[in-house]
């Protein structure tokens, strides 16, 4: 079973230009209680190198690109984000890592909960004896 869950996000709109509307418990699959957004990034850095114990997050690259890997300790995989009209479900137990951002890359990312230190996993020989 594939750790790359997607969601589509269709775009509405008209002559005018598109939008796309993101909706707690409808094409968001739990309630949004926190979004952030990662740019700037500079060229050369990687992100995010954790895994949460309870949170769920969408992750949406709204501008450019960025190579995005998942490993719930069994299996690793990656993927490239690079559409602001899809997003990429990351489960609890789930250690993420970002890489090869693009100069232009904009990640917004949806939070089921607010942020807690306490849920964070910092450590992947840590994350690794947790999942196990």
């Amino acid at each position: 079973m594939s750790l790359l869950k997607f969601i589509d996000f269709p775009p509405l709109g008209d002559e005018r230009g598109s939008l796309v509307a993101l909706e707690g418990n409808k094409n968001v699959p739990f309630t949004i209680k926190r979004v952030y957004y990662i740019f700037d990034t500079k060229k050369g850095v990687s992100r995010g190198f954790h895994a949460h114990k309870k949170l769920q997050q969408v992750v949406i690259c709204i501008a450019g690109s960025c190579r995005m890997v998942v490993d719930d300790g069994a299996t690793r995989e990656e993927a490239w984000l690079n559409s602001s009209l899809k997003g990429l479900l990351i489960n609890g137990f789930v250690w993420r890592e970002m890489h090869d951002f693009s100069d232009d890359c904009i990640l917004l990312v949806l939070a089921s909960e607010h942020y807690d230190e306490a849920d964070y996993i910092r450590n992947y020989e840590n994350f690794l004896k947790e999942v196990s």
